[in-house]
């Protein structure tokens, strides 16, 4: 089968592997298609560790082919593996699991005409639901744990920093939950995409946010990643607000915040992980249809050109490409 395999830092490489066959436990999946992640280009620049050679991708869906689900099952993939056993994992806070093995990063993914997972590790998706929305199931879950942790109550307001696919995806989770809601993002198309989606507001910068909420927002949500986003979110929110940090900067970059602030106007800083216990809860919410994604997906690519895709930055108004081998 063909497969994308991060060979070493900064050499990505369509091979030729043999077929993988599921263990006990384990499902085969022909796969339907498999999102780029903001996290691939960081495995590929070196700013994660992972086990390579490794076949990348994380986020995809597929059909099961063998193994311990019936033949023709449509699944979505929820791709950490959690041991079970150590003390995070005893306490409930599984995505705090030391020895979590990430589908993708730690053992083969996705980016290939078929990859083995474990069958609990499988979400089942209606037979008729686009292959293309399956590959929304864990950046959505993961999405899901950030707004749990920021919990948006109706007539909230909420500025999301960031219109990448988390971004634009807790802007609609955000409306869901009754919240008034900003977008703030530099380029001009997703901010169009944003109001398009539901957003009552959106602005180029942090600074925009206290032009329109002066008092400024009850939650932030950073999902750009940024440095600047970062420093800039307890800055715009109001006293006693919250600010939820989804975005992933690279290990070792530090960012300026003043405790004092902090403190004195009571902001409470949070951080979101990955996907504890949400996959579920995302998986049926695209089933129902609940989340617009069609908006959300700029280009659809063969597996030929995914070591230029994920070795180039996102093109100008890029939000998700998805990979159909």
């Amino acid at each position: 089968m063909r497969a994308v395999q991060l060979i070493a830092k900064g050499e990505l490489r369509l091979t030729a592997l043999p077929q993988p066959e599921p263990a006990a436990g384990e499902v085969l999946l022909r796969i339907e298609a498999a999102g780029i992640c903001g996290t691939d280009r960081h495995l590929f620049h070196g700013d994660f560790p992972c086990q390579m050679p490794v076949t990348l991708g994380h986020e995809f869906c597929g059909t099961v082919v063998s193994g311990d689900l019936p033949v023709g099952t449509r699944v979505a993939c929820d791709p950490n593996i959690s041991c079970g056993t150590c003390p995070d994992c005893r306490r409930g806070r599984v995505n705090l699991c030391p020895n979590n093995v990430a589908i993708g990063i730690h053992r083969d993914g996705g980016f290939a005409e078929f990859a083995v997972m474990p069958s609990h590790r499988a979400h089942i998706l209606p037979p008729n639901l686009p292959a293309l929305h399956g590959a929304f199931c864990e950046p959505l879950a993961c999405t899901l744990h950030g707004l749990d942790l920021g919990a948006p109550k109706p007539g909230e307001r909420v500025a999301i920093l960031g219109g990448g696919v988390i971004g634009l995806l807790a802007l609609q989770l955000a409306k869901a939950a009754g919240a008034e809601v900003m977008l703030v993002t530099r380029q001009r198309v997703k901010r169009d995409l944003a109001v398009d989606l539901g957003a009552d507001h959106a602005t180029a910068t942090p600074t925009g946010v206290l032009q329109i909420w002066p008092e400024g927002a009850d939650l932030v949500m950073e999902c750009a990643g940024v440095i600047d986003t970062v420093e800039a979110a307890p800055r715009i929110a109001r006293r006693g607000g919250r600010v939820v940090i989804l975005g992933v900067l690279p290990k070792g970059e530090l960012v300026r915040i003043e405790p004092f602030d902090l403190l004195f106007r009571e902001i409470s800083f949070l951080t979101a992980f990955i996907n504890p216990f949400t996959q579920s809860r995302a998986t049926a919410m695209i089933a129902s249809g609940l989340i617009r994604l069609d908006p959300l997906i700029t280009r659809v690519i063969p597996l030929e050109d995914a070591p230029h895709a994920i070795a180039s930055p996102p093109r100008a108004g890029e939000v998700k490409v998805i990979i159909v081998p």
